[in-house]
């Protein structure tokens, strides 16, 4: 397996986490439903996961890269945001 894959993944799953972190809490904000909040949790769990099988298999590295990007950019404007 090549090293950039892992890196790349590793760094999904570092903003990653935070991210399902900000998506629980910003759930809890709008329904107040701790149903709600644990769906929105697995789902962006499972998003993620199914993000990183990809990269560590099959996509090619400047999609990799634009997706760590892109999840590394959504994670801080919700930071910031909130």
């Amino acid at each position: 397996m090549e090293t950039w894959r892992v890196i790349a993944t590793a760094l999904l799953a570092a903003t990653g986490l935070p991210l399902v972190l900000v998506v629980m809490a910003k759930v809890r904000d709008r329904t107040q439903s701790s149903g709600q909040v644990a769906l929105g949790g697995v789902i962006t769990f499972t998003l993620l996961l199914v993000l990183g099988v990809l990269i560590l298999t099959v996509l090619p590295g400047l999609v990799a890269w634009v997706l760590v990007a892109a999840v590394a950019g959504a994670v801080s404007v919700m930071l910031l945001a909130s």
